[in-house]
C-alpha cells in the first residue's frame, strides 16, 4: 500500500472532514487561496471563502471527483469573513454541513447548511446556531444521537469564553492551571440547534489522573477535534496547535473524560495540522494536510491521506509528518 497520497494536487485544500456515505468516501475540506492578508496569530491569512466537496471509492488509488463549489460566503445571510473548516452529518436522507464563520462583528459562530445529497449543494440557514462560538465543528453519531465537538484557541477565539459565556477580558490560562478544553454538545433532533449547554472535554494525564495543564503544550488541546471509535473505545483526537502535533486520548463514552495516550502524527511542513480519521473497506486512514506543494506557505495547504495503524493494545502507531515543528 502507498504510504501517502496528495488527493487534490490541482488546488489548495486543508482541514479535511471525511465520512463514508452510501459506501462512498466524501471529503469536506476548507479551501485555501492567497488573499494577500498578512500572517498573524489571529489567522487573518486564512481567508477562506467557499467549500468544495470531493469523493472517491478507492482512497489510495481511485479517481477523486471534485463536485464543485457547494457553499460560498456570499450565500450566507449573517456572513462576515473567514469560512474555516467544516463537517457534515447525515440524518434521514438529509445532509447537514456545520461551518465556522465570523459574523459582521468579527466573532466566530457555527452555522448550518442543508443538502439532499452528500455532494451538495448546501443551503444555509438564515442564522447561526444559538449559543455557538469558536471553530472546528466535528460531528459524531452514536445511535440516534449526534454530538458536535468544537473549539480552537488564538484565532479560533476559544479563550474568549468560560462556561459558555463571553469574557470581558479574554485570556489563556496560566501554565499551572488546567488547559482550556474542547467542547462537546448534543444536537437537537432537527440537527439545527444545540440540545444542551456545551460541556468541556477533559483530558487526563495518565500518570497523575489530573487534567492536562495549560503549560503542557505538547499534549494539551489547541484545536481540530475529531472523534472515532475503535474496539468499543472512544478516541478523541486533536491538534496541539503551536507545537504542531496531532495527539489523542481514549475514553468510555462520547463525553469523556479521556485519558491521554500519545502522538498520532509529528509536525508536518507548515504551521497548522488538522485531520480526520475513518475506516473504509476494513482499513484505517488519516486525512490531513501539509504545505510541501506550496513551498511551505502555511496559508496554502494541500490535502493528503496516510494509512493509520494500531498496535495489539489499541495504541495508534505514530506517523512521521515530515516537518520539523519550526515552521
Amino acid at each position: 500500500m502507498k504510504k501517502e497520497r496528495y488527493l487534490v494536487p490541482q488546488d489548495y485544500m486543508a482541514d479535511p472532514a471525511v465520512h463514508v456515505f452510501n459506501g462512498r468516501v466524501y471529503i469536506y475540506p476548507s479551501h485555501d487561496w492567497d488573499s494577500g492578508a498578512g500572517e498573524n496569530d489571529n489567522g487573518d491569512h486564512f481567508e477562506m471563502k467557499d467549500y468544495h466537496v470531493f469523493s472517491t471509492d478507492d482512497i489510495m488509488e481511485g479517481e477523486v471527483i471534485d463536485h464543485g463549489k457547494v457553499l460560498d460566503v456570499a450565500d450566507i445571510p449573517w456572513a462576515g469573513r473567514q469560512l474555516w473548516d467544516c463537517d457534515v452529518a447525515e440524518k434521514d436522507g438529509k445532509y447537514y454541513m456545520y461551518f465556522p464563520l465570523k459574523d459582521k462583528n468579527d466573532v466566530f459562530h457555527i452555522g448550518v447548511a442543508v443538502a439532499d445529497k452528500p455532494e451538495g449543494p448546501f443551503i444555509p440557514q438564515p442564522d447561526p446556531i444559538r449559543g455557538s462560538y469558536s471553530i472546528d465543528p466535528a460531528v459524531f453519531r452514536e445511535g440516534d444521537d449526534y454530538y458536535m465537538y468544537f473549539g480552537g484557541l488564538w484565532g479560533g477565539q476559544l479563550q474568549r469564553y468560560r462556561d459558555n459565556k463571553a469574557l470581558e477580558e479574554p485570556h489563556l490560562e496560566p501554565d499551572e492551571n488546567p488547559a482550556i478544553p474542547s467542547r462537546i454538545v448534543r444536537l437537537t433532533e432537527d440537527m439545527l440547534q444545540f440540545a444542551e449547554e456545551p460541556r468541556p472535554i477533559v483530558i487526563l494525564d495518565p500518570a497523575t489522573g489530573e487534567p492536562l495543564k495549560a503549560g503542557d503544550n505538547t499534549r494539551r488541546f489547541f484545536e481540530a477535534s475529531w472523534m472515532h471509535k475503535y474496539n468499543g473505545k472512544y478516541y478523541f483526537s486533536y491538534s496541539t496547535g503551536d507545537t504542531h502535533r496531532l495527539c489523542y486520548a481514549v475514553g468510555d463514552n462520547p463525553y469523556g473524560p479521556f485519558t491521554y495516550q500519545g502522538c498520532i502524527m509529528t509536525p508536518v511542513v507548515g504551521w497548522t495540522t488538522h485531520h480526520a480519521i475513518i475506516e473504509h473497506k476494513g482499513k484505517w486512514y488519516i486525512f490531513h494536510h501539509d504545505c510541501v506543494p506550496s513551498g511551505g506557505k502555511t496559508w496554502l495547504r494541500s490535502l493528503k491521506v496516510t494509512p493509520l495503524e494500531y498496535d495489539a493494545d489499541g495504541h495508534i502507531i505514530t506517523i512521521d509528518g515530515g516537518g520539523t515543528g519550526d515552521e
